[in-house]
């Protein structure tokens, strides 16, 4: 065995089935929807002649005008980053680090905030449609509160909120899980000496555990991020009606139901751009502060 993976053709062997498998599920649909993206809005129609535009489908997706609100479907895809990032996740690594630390019922509690997680999207956006319509509206008669007009998931100041909501809530035991996990994984006799030392529940978090899981907070905030950029299917069915609140949204409107294929590639190509230039910038983040804690590690080393 030893000798077989140690052979670079046997190697080779192995990976090429998953090579040519992923290239042609990824790497050809991109480069075609990046062709697309700079023909004419005819030119993925059978029998049509392709017209060459170059980037024309990505200034007109930022060009401000009365039917073109794409950049603001990117900037309520940044706000829900933003929320997903500085609300969802520290909720979840709270979740994590009580579960991690021991608490009755500890089993229970994990399976029960990962339920969500295995429920279809399209159940979890019905439920929440049903709360929005009837329990909501109870809650408010009850506390005598008005509520915003045409309710909030047509009212203009509430309807992303309200779209947001479910979507943070579904996913809080998705990360809290993959923590839970990397929590786990450290070292018993770790936590034990800090223990024995006398360090208290919030610093063990801050200096020993959430350090030690840092990899995995970096994947947690990697899907966190990607999954907002590409949220679609909860927005789409809250709102009832075909709508471009938010960039997956706009390209599905634009592809089927406006036909306009080369713009819709346009908005689908900057949506991958989005995911790769964030997640190529979270890389960088991460290994800045990894490069200041060895410099200050070798600085403690020779002091």
């Amino acid at each position: 065995m030893k000798r077989v993976l140690s052979n670079k053709w046997s190697i080779a062997v192995f990976v090429l089935p998953t090579v040519l498998f992923f290239t042609y599920i990824v790497i050809i649909p991109i480069f075609k929807s990046l062709y697309y993206s700079m023909l004419n809005e005819i030119a993925a129609k059978v029998g049509d002649e392709s017209t060459f535009v170059g980037l024309a489908n990505y200034i007109k997706m930022f060009t401000p005008g009365r039917r073109n609100d794409f950049p603001g479907a990117v900037l309520n895809s940044l706000t829900y980053a933003a929320l997903s990032i500085f609300i969802q996740l520290p909720f979840s690594l709270l979740i994590a680090l009580i579960l991690a630390n021991g608490v009755k019922g500890e089993s229970m509690y994990r399976n029960t905030f990962f339920i969500p997680v295995v429920i279809s999207s399209v159940v979890i956006s019905l439920l929440w449609q049903r709360i929005y319509k009837d329990l909501v509206p109870a809650i408010y008669e009850l506390l005598s509160l008005e509520l915003p007009k045409n309710g909030f998931l047509a009212n203009k100041d509430t309807k992303m909120m309200a779209v947001y909501l479910p979507s943070l809530w579904q996913f809080v035991g998705y990360h809290m899980l993959l923590m839970y996990g990397a929590l786990k994984s450290i070292p018993t006799d770790v936590i034990e000496a800090a223990t024995v030392d006398g360090a208290s529940a919030p610093r063990m978090a801050l200096s020993i555990q959430i350090p030690m899981i840092k990899p995995m907070l970096k994947v947690c905030l990697s899907f966190s991020l990607i999954g907002s950029f590409k949220l679609f299917d909860t927005p789409w069915i809250l709102l009832e009606r075909a709508n471009k609140q938010l960039p997956a949204l706009s390209m599905y409107v634009e592809m089927f139901s406006n036909h306009k294929y080369s713009y819709a590639s346009a908005q689908a190509m900057f949506i991958v751009f989005e995911c790769l230039v964030f997640t190529m910038l979270l890389n960088v983040l991460f290994k800045e502060a990894d490069d200041r804690e060895l410099k200050k590690g070798r600085r403690r080393a020779a002091a």
